[in-house]
């Protein structure tokens, strides 16, 4: 969505946009990660989430409000990303378009992390919308990155290292 974003391309949204969602923090997963290592017995299962449900379509309007505001605060980014929305002076949330839901698509996707919080402490910090700022921000700093996702060399590198493994 994001990329689409700053290439100024559709937005698609499955359906109305109704279906949810739990969003956990890529730091927040991390440390459950981490404490279910340090904490958690060997066979046991903790599910780890974000207790944080968001509609798919109040996603993309927020993830739109935040690079619009990005974008538009720095001549840098509207240099960089000329075919955005906000550098061609219009809101990204424009470029949303609902397309036909996957048949058999789950509505909702949410799991119970009480155990791993009773049993090792863990929540999650992160405020959503706060890490959804970071993490746009890191995309934005990271375009070499994620341009050499798109474009298939990241696909390379994987097979070049991994893939003995994989075969």
């Amino acid at each position: 969505m994001l990329i689409n974003v700053l290439e100024g391309k559709k937005l698609p949204v499955y359906g109305d946009g109704s279906n949810v969602r739990d969003w956990l923090f890529v730091e927040d997963h991390c440390s459950a990660i981490n404490a279910v290592h340090e904490s958690g017995c060997i066979g046991e299962t903790y599910n780890i989430g974000g207790e944080n449900e968001v509609v798919n379509l109040d996603l993309v309007k927020e993830m739109c409000r935040q690079i619009d505001q990005k974008i538009s605060s720095y001549k840098e980014l509207i240099r960089r990303y000329p075919n955005s929305a906000p550098a061609k002076g219009y809101d990204s949330e424009l470029l949303i378009q609902f397309v036909a839901d996957r048949p058999g698509h789950d509505y909702r996707y949410a799991i119970d992390p009480s155990k791993i919080a009773v049993e090792l402490g863990f929540r999650p910090r992160m405020n959503f919308k706060k890490g959804l700022s970071i993490t746009l921000d890191w995309y934005l700093n990271n375009e070499a990155w994620w341009r050499n996702v798109i474009i298939g060399k990241y696909q390379d590198w994987i097979n070049q290292h991994y893939g003995k493994y994989l075969a």
